[in-house]
């Protein structure tokens, strides 16, 4: 149960984070309504996954993975440069994320 409420933890931090973009100084209520909810919700389902996962172990994937998300969405759907380098960054930070899970989660 620890690792889905780890997935809704990075899940809802992707969507705060995403609103962010079109929040404009806050002026804009329904994103910055997301923004505030999805960190809010992010916080939450985290505090509930570190009730089965260590802290450095949980902190590094939900940090890693939303990272990769934001980095993936801003380059597919938000038009951002595509490089050689950030996609190579982008297989470093999974690849330590894998790595960290891989040597215990509990």
């Amino acid at each position: 149960m620890a690792w889905l409420y780890l997935i809704a933890a990075i899940t809802t931090e992707v969507v705060g984070t995403v609103a962010f973009r079109y929040v404009h100084g806050f002026t804009r209520p329904l994103p910055s309504a997301l923004v505030v909810a999805g960190y809010a919700l992010s916080f939450y389902f985290f505090s509930l996954s570190l009730r089965g996962l260590s802290l450095g172990v949980t902190y590094a994937v939900w940090a890693g993975a939303g990272t990769a998300a934001i980095a993936v969405i801003g380059m597919i759907a938000l038009g951002e440069p595509i490089s050689t380098l950030k996609l190579a960054s982008l297989v470093l930070i999974v690849g330590g994320v894998v790595g960290l899970s891989a040597a215990g989660g509990h």
